[in-house]
């Protein structure tokens, strides 16, 4: 099973920068894509950033803050966050999609971003 861990949250001050890391592992196949989710207490997970092959994808209203890239070799996806706001907070999740079009149905813990004054 796919296993994926989540790290780089905290709190930070309105207009700050953070970046997040996810390692995964266990996949007995290469990852074709990857991606980014948040959920805020009270929401559903909505998708904040995908990367693939044929390139990457944004929600809407962080298009231009953040940035997602992946190191291949490491098996290892970032979200590079800048200009964040407190609309931002909430905990952070990435899961993987191999080269079978299957998306992971195992979640990491999470890591949680919280932006506050």
């Amino acid at each position: 099973q796919v296993q994926l861990v989540e790290s780089g949250g905290g709190l930070v001050q309105p207009g700050g920068s953070l970046r997040l890391s996810c390692v995964a592992s266990g996949s007995g196949s290469s990852i074709d894509a990857m991606a980014w989710l948040r959920q805020a207490p009270g929401n559903e997970r909505e998708l904040v950033a995908t990367i693939s092959g044929i390139g990457t994808h944004y929600l809407v209203s962080v298009e231009g803050r953040f940035t997602i890239s992946r190191d291949n070799a490491k098996n290892t996806v970032y979200l590079q966050m800048n200009n964040l706001k407190p609309e931002d907070t909430a905990v952070y999740f990435c899961n993987i999609r191999d080269r079978l079009g299957r998306w992971s149905s195992t979640w990491g813990q999470g890591t949680q971003v919280t932006v506050s004054a």
